[in-house]
């Protein structure tokens, strides 16, 4: 009696993992919201059933690429906006711990082909060694600093 108790409570729990919805994260900086982001959103949705995004900080955006032009807060409102995220998370960490993965019940890391093995190995070391990490096709020809650019060319520095 105690093995089919057993068996009943095994077929429990994998039900229950099939059932639950495979929960997507992706991380952006976010800056000036575009069909790039839009694209990479997309993509990283149709992997799974519920997208969340880590919004990075303007001092952890600093530290490896620039100052966002947009606020963090505004940068999360413009983010939460999109049709193909589901939840947003403010302040996310740069460097992913299994810890933070768990207590967010990330199923799925995703981000762009853009970064060189090495780059994806710092970043996202904890997410690739726990086999949860893929990445998507890069959106080419838009990015934040694209954009910058071109505001730029066409409107000049003031």
């Amino acid at each position: 009696m105690r093995r089919f108790f057993l068996l009943i409570l095994t077929f429990i729990s994998l039900q229950a993992d099939v059932d639950r919805p495979i929960r997507v994260y992706v991380d952006v900086v976010g800056d000036l919201m575009h069909s790039g982001h839009v694209q990479f959103f997309k993509k990283a949705k149709e992997l799974g059933d519920y997208l969340i995004v880590g919004v990075n900080t303007d001092a952890d955006a600093a530290s490896y690429k620039r100052v966002p032009i947009m606020t963090l807060e505004e940068r999360v409102a413009t983010i939460s906006g999109c049709r193909y995220v589901d939840e947003v998370i403010a302040a996310a960490p740069l460097k992913l711990t299994k810890e933070w993965l768990q207590e967010h019940h990330i199923d799925l890391v995703i981000h762009g082909d853009d970064f060189d093995p090495e780059m994806l190995e710092y970043w996202y070391a904890v997410p690739i060694e726990m086999g949860i990490f893929k990445t998507v096709p890069y959106t080419a020809g838009i990015s934040t600093s694209t954009l910058i650019h071109r505001i730029l060319e066409r409107y000049g520095n003031p």
